[in-house]
């Protein structure tokens, strides 16, 4: 009874705010930024998150409560009924200034809930273990002789959702890849990071361990380069302050990336989309028929990504 009556004064005693987050890990990530802006504007109101990743938000100084989709047993009750509540579940990518490309995603959530967006950075909170577990991974691929260069050339959320282990609307394309890894191989310590079925690369570790997402990222600060295309890691490196060569193709850095970055976005665009295109040009997971380009060398200029790794 009487953590039942703690839990309730928990929420009774100061106004609450709840944001219900869909989507993938790096979408997550940005969150964190749009969350500091919102508090920063209403620093008394409690923030409570409804998320698939616990992980991301986990030691948060901003959110006081956190809950997995799914598993929100009693919400209603303790966190809605008869409180002072503002609730979010909108979705910023069905939002005007996005799906026109016009303002960066933050922008654009914090427009949607309706405070200012003063350039917060996105952030990861760790904790030792986590920590430990990136540096026990690193030194896996320790070369005394060669700096680490982290590489994530095929991203995506999954064999399960979409049609090829190769997207082109966000992969660097395999041939393209091997053809990176082959001319830095023997500068650099190459880690390729990805899931089990993507391309086998040749010339580089393969890490397609299943693992934390935050020991994966955490394992970015152990690394000297960082080339990567529009995923979770090009997010979760901005929070790290790690700067990093990014690649983008159907994507737009001005949208979904950051500053910090080295962003090489296509020598050739197709913005206008196909027959297909409803409210975004292309679908995320790469549908092949969809795909624009006549050759994949239309799409990014080798050379010009190997002068950004090395520079």
């Amino acid at each position: 009874m009487r953590l039942n009556i703690h839990f309730n004064n928990l929420y009774t005693s100061m106004a609450n705010t709840v944001f219900h987050i869909e989507g993938g890990i790096g979408k997550n990530i940005a969150a964190t930024a749009m969350i500091a802006a919102y508090k920063k504007a209403k620093p008394k109101r409690k923030i409570v998150v409804v998320s698939a990743w616990p992980e991301i938000f986990v030691n948060n100084p901003d959110i006081d409560r956190f809950y997995r989709i799914g598993n929100t047993p009693y919400f209603y009750r303790d966190v809605i009924f008869n409180k002072d509540v503002e609730i979010y579940c909108q979705d910023p990518y069905r939002q005007t200034e996005h799906i026109t490309k016009k303002k960066h995603l933050i922008e654009t959530w914090c427009n949607m809930v309706g405070v200012k967006y003063t350039d917060e950075p996105v952030s990861l909170h760790y904790n030792f273990r986590e920590v430990e577990e990136a540096k026990s991974m690193a030194a896996q691929f320790n070369d005394p002789a060669k700096p680490l260069l982290i590489f994530q050339p095929f991203g995506g959320p999954g064999k399960d959702h979409q049609p090829s282990p190769y997207a082109w609307t966000r992969d660097l394309h395999p041939q393209h890849a091997q053809e990176i890894v082959n001319v830095l191989k023997d500068k650099y310590n190459i880690v390729h990071v990805c899931y089990d079925f993507h391309p086998q690369l040749e010339n580089c570790h393969r890490f397609d361990a299943i693992i934390g997402k935050k020991p994966l990222f955490a394992l970015m600060s152990f690394s000297e380069k960082r080339l990567l295309i529009d995923s979770s890691l090009q997010h979760a490196a901005a929070a790290l302050g790690l700067p990093s060569v990014v690649l983008w193709v159907a994507t737009q850095p001005g949208t979904f990336g950051y500053p910090i970055h080295n962003n090489i976005t296509p020598t050739k665009t197709f913005p206008e989309g196909t027959i297909d295109s409803y409210l975004f040009d292309y679908q995320f997971t790469g549908q092949i028929h969809e795909c624009p380009y006549d050759q994949a060398t239309e799409i990014h200029n080798i050379d010009n990504i190997i002068k950004a790794v090395e520079g």
